[in-house]
């Protein structure tokens, strides 16, 4: 079984958000993301949700926790200028089937310090909003992640 890091859903521009950035919310096409997100990861049994305190990133989990019946988690630790460092330790004591959401600012930083450890990255390295890596980890040690790409629409 993996753990799914997921980058929150489109959320609109941050330079036309007036109010407090924590607040901003998913845009329409961010929502119809989250729907998308939530079929392909309930397939796989996830566990607990966790995601970062941002609305966006709880928005982005809401749709896969109505599915599969599990409350999200708010978690500093996946919240916009963490300490990534901080974030990868926290992840390695997570229970199989974990799903995080957390933003572009530490989602790279987390990939690249597991790869650090000696997890192996394959195919495309992607952060876009609403894109998934899946993380593989056998025992204490992640061993694989790939991404899959965010939903898109027409």
């Amino acid at each position: 079984m993996s753990l799914f890091l997921v980058r929150h859903a489109k959320a609109g521009k941050r330079s036309q958000w007036d109010d407090d950035d924590t607040l901003r919310p998913l845009d329409d096409v961010g929502v119809r993301q989250a729907v998308v997100i939530a079929t392909e990861i309930s397939a796989h049994n996830p566990t607990v949700l966790y995601s970062s305190p941002f609305i966006r990133c709880v928005q982005t989990l809401e749709p896969l926790a109505a599915k599969i019946g599990l409350p999200v988690h708010q978690h500093d630790l996946l919240a916009e200028g963490v300490n990534f460092i901080d974030t990868v330790n926290w992840i390695h004591t997570l229970p199989e089937g974990a799903v995080m959401c957390s933003h572009g600012d530490v989602i790279p930083e987390v990939i690249d310090a597991l790869e650090r450890r000696g997890m192996e990255v394959s195919g495309f390295r992607e952060s876009r909003k609403g894109s998934v890596w899946v993380l593989d980890r056998r025992g204490d040690v992640f061993v694989g992640g790939h991404a899959w790409p965010p939903p898109r629409f027409n």
